[in-house]
């Protein structure tokens, strides 16, 4: 199914794929609403039901990314490759979080939108080139702050005296040495050392100061 605002658009896609011999257009829509009553109209049959929208991101009324969210929730089978202008990472993760298949530009060449629907069609993921650098940039980013997240829970596990014997267990103190220091028995010291250990999910001493000092956890 196209779905596009654009006669000229659609006219000229179907022209297109109308030559490739095992393709066929099964249908065409306006804007997200006609596309979904006509899925939901030939969803009784197979012969009626297509494997891949091939849709615009920009319609008129309901997006292209809602479409596609509605569509992934209620045509499972029907899998959505997204048609766009827009080389724009706000446009391109909103588009994979809504469920759409594949991401792919206009003016991408007439082979590469083949090779994308035959890749959609197949339950596979496809990515034009400018698009699949944008999605790896936008989950690094995500790593990121995932790690800054995880590095503050960290901090925030280890309690205010935990953080004073791990800055002396850094600086190369024995359990005596931190006992005497801060007026605490050497096995007080030793529970805070194995609890912090625990915590952190390293093996011994030495792991547990590396830890301190590569996350910055004093």
């Amino acid at each position: 199914m196209l779905v596009d605002d654009h006669a000229i658009v659609r006219d000229g896609i179907r022209l297109l794929l109308e030559q490739v011999d095992d393709f066929q257009i099964i249908d065409e829509a306006t804007d997200g609403e006609e596309a979904l009553e006509k899925l939901k109209t030939g969803q009784s049959s197979d012969e009626n039901r297509p494997d891949v929208v091939l849709m615009d991101i920009s319609l008129p009324g309901m997006s292209g990314i809602q479409t596609a969210q509605s569509i992934a929730r209620q045509h499972k089978q029907v899998r959505v490759l997204m048609l766009s202008m827009h080389n724009n990472e706000d446009y391109i993760l909103r588009s994979v979080e809504a469920g759409a298949a594949g991401y792919i530009l206009k003016d991408t060449s007439s082979d590469e939108m083949v090779k994308a629907i035959r890749t959609v069609a197949s339950g596979e993921k496809y990515y034009s080139s400018p698009v699949a650098t944008i999605i790896l940039n936008g989950y690094m980013q995500q790593l990121k702050k995932s790690d800054k997240t995880a590095l503050k829970t960290r901090r925030s596990k280890l309690s205010k005296k935990e953080k004073e014997i791990l800055q002396f267990l850094v600086e190369g103190m024995s359990s005596r040495e931190i006992a005497e220091k801060l007026q605490l028995s050497v096995r007080t010291v030793d529970n805070h050392r194995a609890n912090m250990m625990r915590r952190l999910q390293v093996r011994n001493a030495a792991e547990l100061v590396k830890t301190a000092v590569e996350e910055k956890l004093i």
